[in-house]
């Protein structure tokens, strides 16, 4: 199980006490591979500084990740960073999780919700999330028993040395959400898969 490193936040006070709806490029990190599953098997998208909000968060936080054109039906946890700021992902393969310090899914950002691709045992959550298409529509059930409703417009797969850090965690001026998972070849050597698969999506 591959974890991400988080840079450090600057050394200024967060507005309101709150995270950032977007995220700035801090720089690609390196992953650390576990031996329990094969790396990349789980998201290998990069977690840069989490900037200042400008705005409060109003919308609940998401409970649900559902992409019917690719069987994805999956609870979601809260992804959170370990004592050496690395980024948790979910412990289980075949459940997707949130970036919690990140924009929740409606408010506006980008809302980023990460899984596997696979494992030792075969197929995870995201095993088909390349096969997204513009147009699909992705449901993200929230807390206060809401649903907010994204289609796609586009899917992209980009190599992890050249991960698109601002593309993904940048600012937007609408809701928006980005699923991701590792995809490619995967390096037997480094044990990882070589990129990552990228869905961008827009609030409807």
């Amino acid at each position: 199980m591959s974890r991400h490193r988080r840079p450090r936040r600057p050394a200024r006070p967060l507005l309101r006490g709150l995270f950032a709806a977007t995220v700035l490029i801090a720089g690609l990190v390196a992953l650390v591979t576990s031996a329990t599953s094969p790396a990349g098997a789980v998201a290998g998208a990069p977690v840069p500084v989490v900037a200042e909000r400008g705005t409060e968060r109003t919308a609940a936080p998401p409970v649900r990740v559902r992409a019917p054109a690719i069987g994805v039906d999956s609870t979601l946890v809260r992804l959170g960073t370990d004592a050496i700021g690395a980024l948790v992902p979910p412990a289980d393969f075949a459940r997707a999780g949130w970036f919690a310090a990140g924009t929740a899914p409606g408010d506006v950002g980008p809302a980023v919700i990460a899984g596997h691709v696979d494992s030792t045992d075969g197929a995870a959550v995201f095993f088909r999330l390349g096969d997204l298409a513009a147009g699909d529509e992705v449901l993200v059930d929230r807390e206060d028993g809401t649903t907010a409703r994204f289609a796609v417009t586009s899917v992209d797969r980009y190599p992890k040395s050249d991960f698109p850090t601002e593309a993904v965690y940048g600012p937007t001026p609408r809701a928006e959400l980005r699923l991701i998972t590792c995809g490619g070849d995967f390096d037997r050597s480094a044990r990882s898969y070589e990129d990552n698969v990228v869905v961008f999506a827009r609030l409807t």
